[in-house]
């Protein structure tokens, strides 16, 4: 079993920055890859980014240039740098692990960018 812990969300004006963190514990051995998805009300979950074991990343279209991932092996920790916020951007961030073929996901953390 794999648990995620997330932190840093919360409320920023458009243009703002926040820093969301996710920390894994329990069965960390083997965790591919870690990202983070975000899921707006009435609307499907959706991945924001996600970060290989190697550091290879990729990002949503709507968010390249603004956030940025970035992952600590050492801390088994993943964070998402996210820039210039726009009022779309607000939802539930989930922070996401995959090992050994099977989904593991945080809480998730409340971030709402006001206009």
């Amino acid at each position: 079993q794999v648990q995620l812990v997330e932190s840093g969300g919360g409320l920023v004006q458009a243009g703002g920055s926040l820093r969301l963190s996710c920390t894994a514990s329990g069965s960390i051995f083997s965790i591919n890859d870690m990202g983070w998805y975000r899921q707006a009300p009435g609307k499907q979950r959706e991945l924001v980014a996600a970060i290989s074991s190697g550091g290879l990343s990729n990002y949503a279209d709507s968010v390249k240039g603004r956030f940025t991932i970035s992952r600590d092996n050492a801390k088994n920790t993943v964070y998402l740098q996210m820039n210039s916020l726009k009022p779309e951007g607000t939802a539930v961030y989930y922070c996401h692990a995959l090992r050994l073929y099977r989904n593991y996901w945080g809480q998730g953390t409340q971030v709402t960018v006001s206009s």
